[in-house]
């Protein structure tokens, strides 16, 4: 903690200074940032009380990772997600990748969004953290705290929105191709090009690794398509589909090794919109679906019988998003939008022998919502948002959402939000009917989060703080049963949580820096959520070369809870370096985790020691 505010005073001393000088500033321009997450609609942050994370593709791709988790790690406060292995994620028992906000996430309390459209396993609720390829993303927005007035449901504790790149006149490709450590290999590709009222956006992905342990290979190819054709000034319909293909193997912890584990995964996004503007209005339309087919063999332990059948399910969500926005008077904006949700699938146990198959599931539920939010500027530097949600789920019935916020900003370009809001969570499939401790009457999880931030962008310097208290109820634990048979899901847990976190970006002729503190006290510990996290970036760009050197320091991180609880603490230094022997051609080196730090964000999966990749990325 006390480096990160050296770090962030250090910074502000300096752009103090560089602010008096106009003959070296004079020519950068802060443009106000727009979001559309938080509200369904282009809007200048600053009218927004939400907490939101933005983080172009430029800067996502700047670490060269296909996968755009790293990146939201270090570069989104409060954020902390878990891994395994040097790429890959994984499924089921021993899957890492689950996102954590302000201590709040996993399984299903964070919502992962594409274009708007959630993403999601029908039956276990959680997202599929393999899915989300750095290639595919023109930006990602995170909103840091409860966001289900307009998302709903899996928006308990925040979410994140993929922007999906857009199409540019003519076309333009890009490829990368890298190599590394431990058989690792990267290919990926994406074309952009527009003619007329047509657009298209076709990409592709490839990536595998021996892995750095026994039994740890991964591989997966993904595809994404995005079309779109202008039917006239008012109307534009757009259609996509994404696909990814993985399979890998689960080496289980370290002390515990397992055997003859494998999983092979599709999973599969499409969606059909029709967007609308009219200046003072403003819509879409969209029917989605989202389905996976797994296949899993959970392995077994050295001296264990083999498994004699494969766990396999079809799951899916299927659904529509009505919303229109609208300006009635001037300073105002009105959001009414309508959402729908049928979702579930079949679970069986596939036996090798050939023996009928056993039928673990096959359940169905549907939720449905509409909603209402209202933002109004009051004065030259203050507006006000409030809205309400009134969501109706098959089986947990029908909650009332409701989140109201302020927003101060000055000429000086001082922004100051108060929030409150609601978050929950239904419960999913899998925990009210699959596998003991299944409970059919559990009920909606729920947490308030109150919330102060505080935003000023200069010249050079943009910096941020928000403070948070987050208090929740009703959350589902496995408990022992009253009667003394196994256990059960019940609604019993309670936590109270709160912290603060700070952001800033420094630029400086060449030079760039970038640093983020997140602090998070839990009176009640879960894993994967770290009580001190800090990132530290600089980056040099000038003629053909661009350096970039970071460090992420991470402590009080729970790998275990209970009596026996188990904290790691560890600090991570990457580098890359690139050179453009053409203007449309750069060839990059990067190492990670430089220092060879041996730690462990999932329990008994030590993470790899220094690892290094090289390779080549063309622009045309």
């Amino acid at each position: 903690m006390k480096k990160s505010l050296l770090i962030i005073s250090a910074l502000c001393a300096v752009s103090s200074v560089y602010a008096q000088n106009d003959t070296i500033i004079d020519k950068i321009v802060i443009h106000p940032e727009v979001v559309v997450t938080g509200t369904r609609n282009a809007i200048d942050q600053r009218y927004l009380p939400l907490t939101v994370t933005q983080i172009s593709n430029k800067d996502l791709a700047v670490n060269y990772n296909t996968s755009m988790i790293p990146s939201l790690t270090e570069q989104t406060p409060g954020l902390f997600s878990t891994s395994r292995g040097i790429i890959g994620y994984g499924v089921s028992t021993n899957s890492a990748g689950g996102i954590k906000v302000r201590g709040v996430g996993d399984g299903s309390r964070i919502l992962v969004l594409i274009d708007g459209q959630p993403q999601f396993a029908g039956l276990m609720g959680h997202p599929i953290p393999d899915a989300y390829q750095t290639f595919m993303a023109d930006k990602v927005e995170v909103l840091r705290g409860p966001s289900s007035l307009l998302y709903g449901s899996n928006a308990m504790g925040g979410v994140v929105n993929i922007v999906t790149r857009e199409a540019v006149d003519g076309v333009k490709t890009e490829f990368m191709l890298s190599g590394g450590s431990y058989g690792t290999a990267e290919l990926q590709g994406m074309a952009r090009m527009k003619y007329g009222k047509f657009s298209a956006v076709l990409g592709a992905n490839y990536q595998r690794t021996d892995g750095h342990r026994y039994n740890s290979g991964f591989e997966q190819i993904s595809d994404f398509i995005k079309v779109g054709y202008q039917l006239s000034n008012n109307w534009k319909v757009s259609a996509d589909l994404d696909l990814t293909y993985f399979d890998f193997n689960n080496p289980g912890p370290e002390n515990a090794p397992l055997f003859d584990t494998q999983a092979d995964i599709l999973r599969g996004l499409a969606s059909i919109s029709a967007t609308n503007n009219y200046g003072n209005t403003s819509g879409c339309i969209r029917f989605f679906y989202d389905w996976g087919h797994h296949e899993i063999n959970d392995g077994h332990l050295w001296g264990q019988p083999e498994k004699d059948n494969l766990y396999m399910h079809d799951d899916f969500i299927t659904g529509a998003t009505i919303y229109q926005n609208f300006k009635p008077f001037s300073g105002s904006r009105i959001t009414v939008g309508f959402d729908y949700q049928h979702f579930g699938g079949e679970a069986w146990n596939d036996f090798f022998n050939g023996d009928k198959k056993y039928l673990v599931e096959d359940h169905n539920q549907d939720e449905i919502a509409g909603y209402i939010d209202y933002n109004q500027q009051i004065t030259k530097w203050m507006s006000a948002d409030f809205g309400v949600r009134v969501d109706n789920h098959s089986q947990a019935g029908t909650e009332i959402i409701p989140q109201a916020g302020i927003s101060f900003y000055t000429m000086n370009k001082d922004n100051i939000k108060l929030l409150v809001s609601k978050g929950f969570r239904n419960p999913n499939i899998r925990e009210m009917y699959m596998f003991p401790p299944q409970n059919d009457n559990l009920e909606p999880e729920r947490m308030m989060n109150y919330e102060v931030s505080y935003a000023k962008t200069l010249r050079r310097l943009s910096f941020g703080a928000n403070v948070y208290y987050i208090k929740g109820d009703n959350l589902i634990n496995t408990v022992p049963r009253t009667e003394g048979q196994g256990m059960i899901n019940m609604n019993t847990g309670e936590f109270e949580n709160y912290g603060f976190e700070l952001t800033a970006t420094y630029t400086i002729r060449a030079w760039k820096f970038d640093a983020n503190y997140s602090y998070l006290h839990m009176d009640t510990p879960v894993t994967g959520a770290p009580e001190s996290k800090t990132f530290f970036a600089a980056q040099y760009s000038r003629g053909k070369i661009t350096a970039r050197i970071s460090e992420q320091s991470v402590s009080g991180l729970y790998i275990t809870t209970g009596n026996n609880a188990e904290t790691e603490e560890y600090n991570l230094v990457n580098a890359n370096f690139a050179y453009n022997i053409l203007p449309t051609i750069r060839l990059f080196v990067k190492g990670e985790n430089l220092l060879g730090e041996k730690y462990q964000t999932y329990q008994g999966f030590y993470m790899p020691k220094a690892t290094f990749m090289g390779g080549i990325c063309i622009e045309l």
